[in-house]
């Protein structure tokens, strides 16, 4: 009977961490929709179970938080709260079966953006053909999944509004990550500062709206998926690396379009259904090739 090493024991238990980061974000946008509400309710939900989580991590692990920890942390959920509630909102006009893949593509371009220019990840000529490759892939896959069916006026306004919202919301996550990595955080150090900063927020962007529903409360819901997710790919880094662990955190974008399609009655036709799959598949396929390019 063959026996598995410690090693890859250490290995294997990496890669389900990081599956589990992948199924719980490529729900989130899926399961939000099914609760119901609008972006409001929907976001001020999430970061509310967000900080829930965060706060029994914290009683757990204790970690050591100092001033630019708390100040950090707490800007990045600012930005987080920016990209979540436009992430939402951007179903309203893609459902989604779109907003899922080609809010997944448009961040791993602008993290790379960051990591290339300002990290310096991409240091020998095999990383920068790797990553260039990536990145058509990605963008390809970003085109095949925004594609319109024919020639309908309003699919095509709703279609401009919702890049405009998604832009905007990848603005929001790509702060999010890149501030924390400027000033390298530790992730168990960062939860609990980002989980306030998400609230606080949430709380602002949505004030005017004031969204304290029944849809908000179902959302918390949202909020702790979110953020098992966020544990599970923390957990998964020192396992099995950083390239590993990201990659296959990208690929729960199908959970999130299969839902769309098939269970929220979003799609229209067979080539769109097709178009929709096969860019997802692109940009999964981009997000593998980037996580050989990271060290």
């Amino acid at each position: 009977m063959y026996i598995k090493s410690k090693d890859e024991v250490y290995t294997m238990t990496g890669i389900l961490l990081a599956l589990i980061a992948a199924v719980s974000w490529g729900s989130i946008v899926f399961v939000s929709n099914k609760l119901g509400g609008d972006e409001d309710s929907q976001t001020l939900g999430t970061t509310i179970g967000a900080l829930l989580f965060a706060i029994a991590v914290y009683l757990f692990k204790r970690p050591d938080l100092s001033n630019i920890v708390w100040a950090v942390g707490f800007i990045s959920g600012l930005f987080w709260s920016i990209g979540q509630k436009n992430q939402f909102g951007a179903v309203r006009y893609l459902g989604v079966a779109k907003t899922a893949p080609m809010s997944t593509g448009l961040q791993l371009i602008g993290t790379t953006f960051f990591g290339v220019f300002i990290f310096k990840e991409w240091e020998t000529t095999m990383s920068i053909i790797i990553g260039v490759s990536s990145l058509v892939c990605i963008i390809v896959g970003a085109v095949l999944t925004s594609l319109k069916q024919g020639d309908d006026k309003e699919q095509g306004k709703s279609l401009k509004k919702g890049l405009l919202v998604l832009l905007l919301s990848t603005a929001g996550f790509v702060g999010y990550v890149v501030l924390i990595r400027w000033f390298d955080i530790d992730g168990w150090s960062a939860i609990l500062p980002q989980a306030i900063g998400m609230v606080t927020g949430a709380f602002l962007i949505t004030l005017r709206r004031k969204p304290y529903n029944k849809f908000a409360i179902r959302n918390i819901i949202t909020g702790l998926i979110w953020s098992t997710g966020n544990l599970g790919l923390l957990l998964s880094l020192p396992k099995i690396g950083v390239a590993t662990s990201f990659s296959l955190s990208q690929t729960g974008i199908v959970i999130s379009t299969i839902g769309g399609l098939f269970f929220l009655n979003e799609r229209k036709s067979k080539k769109q259904v097709f178009m929709v799959l096969l860019g997802c598949l692109f940009i999964i396929a981009g997000g593998v090739l980037l996580g050989f390019t990271k060290k």
